[in-house]
This record gives structure tokens, C-alpha cells and sequence, in this order.
């Protein structure tokens, strides 16, 4: 499980991250979806170190992140578009992964069987499309047993096949009770594999509730649409943010009720 309070986040003169509380719970998928820009990429850089917020704090299973990085090893993070030396070879790249942990006897190769890599994995990764370098890095990333996914944009440039065992997988984690974290450009991909929404806007987080949640509030039947009605509703300000605190009765998001935030 994955707390998250009052976390805050500036570069320069605007400020990224402004004041986020959010549970990520295990044994689920939750999904963190908004615009470009409404802080999604740099929530995650703060989850996995690479960004030190400013205020707030962020708490993985119950310890409080102060500057131990070891506790990356529970995650495995697959990147939107990830960077390996492009000298090596597809298998290479997972060999160097497997030595830089330590050779665990343990390992998830689920994924590298099921996708068809033939003789892909011995050509060097500058050679390889998109595609079969999102396959490596979905590899790797559930490579390790980790008991937290973070998945960014995990099936762009995908082909079917290899997206349909993907989301299995996904679900499979989910399934196995690990703390599954989604992002996504692709709404019927989110309404697919998620069970809960964090929907960010300008560095706030504007609703929080389960999938179907939304929908519910918004009237609306598809979650791309209802996403959409939840962005002009905003738009109108707090007329349009009134209607939907009417919609909710108890916004306790933390009891896995929805949250309509204030504009």
C-alpha cells in the first residue's frame, strides 16, 4: 500500500503538486489519470525517489520515504518509454538487470515466455521496434516479484497480442493482492484494468473513488465521457463543482467513497 499526504512539489514558480492526500491500496488497480500537466509524471518520479517533494510525506507499506532507497526493490516500474544501452541485446539488458539484483533465485518470467519474441532477443536493442522494447520492459518490471507496479502508458505501441497478455498479467497481479499503479491516455484500457480512479488536475487531485464511480456522479455511461462531463464541470467553477458535492452523499474517500474535490 502506497499513503500519500499533503504532498507538495514546485519547480520554479509553478508549483506542480499542490496538496495531495490519496491511499493506493493493494489487491487493486488504481488508476491515475488527467491532462497533460496535471502533475502525474512527477508524482510518480516522487514515488520512486527520483524527485524529492517539497512539503508531505509518502509511506510504502506502512515506512515513511527519508532518503532509503531500498525499499525500490518492491517496485517494479516500467516507464512509458524506457532507455536501455542500445549496444546490447534485448536478452543482455535482462541478464545485466538479473546481475544488478543480485541473481535472485526467484524470478516471474511469465511475461518473457509469453510474449513472442522468436529471435528478437538476441538483435541489440537500437535495432528493435517500439514495440517489442515495451515488451522488454515489461519484462523486466515484473521480472523481480515486486509487491508494487507502477505502469506508465504499459501497452503504447503494443500489438494485440501483446497487450492482451499484458492486461492479464495485470489483473493477475491485482489478483495476488499486489498494489498495481496505472496510467493511461487510453480510457478503455482504465476501464478495462481499474477498480479506482485519482483523477489529477493542475496538481490536485479532483475526484478519487472507485471506477464506476465517476460515472455515477457524471451521469455518463463511458468513462472517456464521463472524465470529459468531470473537465467541463470544473470549467464551470463552482456551480458546476456544486453539482457534483450534491451527487455524493458521504465524499470519504479514504472509506473507498469518492471525493469531489473544490475548484
Amino acid at each position: 500500500m502506497i499513503d500519500i499526504q499533503a504532498l507538495k512539489k514546485r519547480f520554479g514558480p509553478r508549483e506542480v503538486l499542490r496538496g495531495l492526500d490519496a491511499r493506493i491500496e493493494s489487491g487493486r488497480v488504481t488508476a491515475v489519470v488527467g491532462p497533460n500537466g496535471a502533475g502525474k509524471t512527477t508524482l510518480i518520479k516522487c514515488l520512486l525517489g527520483l524527485t524529492r517533494p517539497d512539503a508531505g510525506s509518502i509511506e510504502i507499506d506502512g515506512k515513511r520515504l527519508n532518503g532509503d532507497w531500498t525499499y525500490r526493490s518492491k517496485i517494479g516500474y516500467m516507464p512509458q518509454a524506457a532507455r536501455f544501452p542500445e549496444n546490447l541485446t534485448a536478452r543482455e539488458v535482462i541478464r545485466m538487470h538479473k546481475d544488478l539484483r543480485g541473481n535472485p533465485d526467484r524470478l516471474d518470467e511469465g511475461l518473457l515466455h509469453a510474449f513472442s519474441f522468436n529471435d528478437d532477443l538476441d538483435k541489440p536493442i537500437r535495432t528493435l521496434s517500439g514495440g517489442t522494447r515495451q515488451k522488454v520492459s515489461a519484462v523486466i518490471a515484473f521480472l523481480f516479484r515486486p509487491n508494487i507496479l507502477i505502469l506508465d502508458e504499459p501497452t503504447a505501441g503494443l500489438d494485440p497480442i501483446a497487450s492482451s497478455r499484458l492486461k492479464d498479467k495485470i489483473i493477475e497481479a491485482k489478483e495476488a493482492g499486489k498494489t498495481v499503479l496505472l496510467t493511461s491516455h487510453i480510457m478503455s484500457e482504465i476501464e478495462e484494468l481499474s477498480d479506482h480512479i485519482i483523477f489529477l488536475l493542475e496538481g490536485k487531485i479532483c475526484f478519487e473513488g472507485p471506477r464506476d464511480e465517476i460515472k455515477a456522479v457524471t451521469g455518463e455511461q463511458r468513462l472517456e465521457r464521463a472524465i470529459a462531463a468531470l473537465l467541463e464541470q470544473r470549467a464551470a467553477g463552482p456551480s458546476g463543482a456544486k453539482g457534483l458535492h450534491q451527487a455524493i452523499a458521504s465524499p470519504l474517500s479514504r472509506n473507498g467513497h469518492a471525493s469531489v474535490a473544490s475548484p
